[in-house]
């Protein structure tokens, strides 16, 4: 049975941008996905979206879940029947919503693992915190609102930024199996973001010094998004090679 396209409202996403050094970010990519790369460097990050009157399109919004999730994620680029595309790799995803946790990768595409989240928010201010139930993730991440988006040396300008991120709305997500990738899509016609200043962050994935050396992983940019409809399309499922899968994953779970 086909996936149901799902429909909601990205009430807030925060994208968390890092620099990588592209030989450290090749080892958690399956083959036969790449990095993407700007400027000599990849690009990988963390995705905090908090979803609005998520449901099957065909149902009123009315009806819709309320959910907090997040996702590691790096761009990348691989060869395909009509020439090189774009997306990203998620290696893993997730969600505070038992919906989610249970559904993912059985009703629609992505597995997600199971976390609580602690958000605080103003007009101003933004806190976005997760610790995975298996206690292998943590993020804590705050960011306040600016009016100029500056200091990233991945992008010239908030139009290039925003450009990349909207032009890598596929993602391919790591399964439990290892043989193949769940894929989805975020489609809307109403993309916005807006810059932040970071005030600070972490995460076990990136202060990882095995996962990361010493320089390997800088932070440089964050973006939000805020109060956009949008519309979830599955894609067909991307088949890897099943121990490059497996050995890559771990390296970022």
């Amino acid at each position: 049975m086909r996936p149901p396209r799902m429909s909601s409202v990205v009430e807030r996403r925060l994208l968390v941008n890092y620099r990588v050094d592209p030989e450290i970010a090749a080892r958690s990519v399956p083959p036969p996905m790449r990095p993407q790369l700007v400027g000599g460097f990849a690009v990988a990050g963390i995705c905090l979206i908090r979803l609005g009157q998520f449901r099957p399109s065909r149902l009123p919004g009315w009806v819709g879940l309320r959910t907090e999730n997040a996702a590691h994620r790096i761009a990348v680029e691989w060869d395909g029947p009509r020439g090189r595309s774009t997306g990203v790799y998620i290696a893993r995803r997730d969600s505070g919503s038992v919906l989610n946790v249970l559904a993912g990768g059985r009703l629609f595409p992505g597995e997600h693992s199971a976390a609580r989240f602690d958000v605080r928010e103003s007009a101003a201010d933004l806190h976005v915190a997760y610790a995975s139930h298996d206690e292998t993730t943590r993020v804590s991440v705050d960011v306040r609102t600016a009016e100029r988006f500056q200091g990233s040396e991945l992008f010239a300008d908030l139009a290039q930024a925003s450009d990349f991120f909207r032009r890598g709305s596929a993602g391919f997500s790591a399964t439990r199996g290892g043989r193949r990738l769940d894929g989805l899509e975020l489609r809307t016609d109403s993309w916005h973001v807006e810059p932040v200043e970071v005030r600070s962050v972490r995460s076990t994935v990136f202060d990882d010094r095995d996962r990361f050396p010493p320089g390997s992983a800088v932070l440089d940019c964050a973006l939000l998004m805020r109060e956009v409809p949008v519309a979830w399309h599955p894609l067909p499922p991307m088949r890897v090679d099943a121990g490059a899968t497996a050995e890559n994953s771990a390296r970022l779970e």
